[in-house]
């Protein structure tokens, strides 16, 4: 008999045992699916706390996202241009491959566009200058490198201008405004500058870069056989060419 009860008992608490990983395998299973989602997930979020309601992207990566970054490695501040949102970035890649290469990379939809409300706070070239400070602030972004394609050089230059030392990095993409300030205003820029723009741009991108070459130790890429939405025409081009000047701000 009490072999048969010792039977008993090791076929009870194998069932058990057999029971506890039915319960808790799927959920561990589900638990893994989440966590390869997160790898690749662009988290689109919203921001009005103290100023204008503002829309942005970023990619979940673990423990780089919410606003840490790889060490030594800037973040990254995505702008859009006028017939573009911050959408761009996320359909092209940009934020999921920065993210890869241990950045922090973010876009935002500017006042008006995509998901942002219009704000009378960019009336102004003054006001501009604010909403990017409450921006970087909001999102807790330290010395970023700023991505200005086209229109948003109505934000990006007032900004520089004001605000260059709070920019780990400048990367101009042909952007419009840049006849309004003179050479001896650009002269005073100490930020590290990519000017940037496909060969295709015979308008903005020349015009941007007479303007833009009066800033000091600058560098230029020229996307070949691109437009004036280079990084539209020749992603892989534009991608290699801002990871290189990422790469020399480390």
């Amino acid at each position: 008999m009490p072999p048969a009860r010792s039977r008993l008992g090791l076929l009870l608490l194998g069932a058990l045992l057999a029971l506890l990983l039915l319960l808790l395998l799927p959920g561990a299973q589900r638990g893994g699916q989440r966590g390869r989602r997160a790898a690749n997930a662009t988290a689109p979020r919203g921001m009005d706390a103290g100023g204008p309601p503002v829309f942005f992207r970023e990619v979940s990566a673990g423990p780089r996202a919410g606003g840490t970054a790889s060490s030594g490695r800037p973040d990254v501040l995505f702008l859009h241009g006028q017939a573009f949102t911050s959408k761009t970035w996320e359909a092209l890649g940009t934020l999921a491959l920065l993210t890869g290469e241990g950045y922090r990379a973010v876009a935002i939809d500017l006042p008006g566009y995509g998901d942002s409300p219009p704000t009378e706070m960019v009336a102004t070239a003054h006001g501009r200058v604010a909403f990017l400070d409450h921006v970087l602030q909001k999102l807790g972004m330290r010395r970023p490198v700023l991505v200005s394609p086209s229109m948003s050089g109505r934000f990006a230059l007032p900004f520089l201008l004001a605000r260059g030392d709070q920019l780990a990095g400048f990367v101009p993409v042909a952007p419009v405004g840049t006849k309004d300030y003179t050479a001896e205003q650009y002269q005073q820029v100490q930020t590290p500058t990519l000017i940037l723009y496909g060969d295709r741009d015979t308008r903005l991108g020349l015009q941007a870069l007479q303007s833009l070459r009066h800033i000091p130790g600058h560098h230029v890429a020229v996307v070949p056989d691109a437009g004036h939405a280079c990084y539209l025409d020749k992603p892989e081009d534009f991608h290699r060419a801002l990871l290189g000047f990422l790469r020399q701000l480390q």
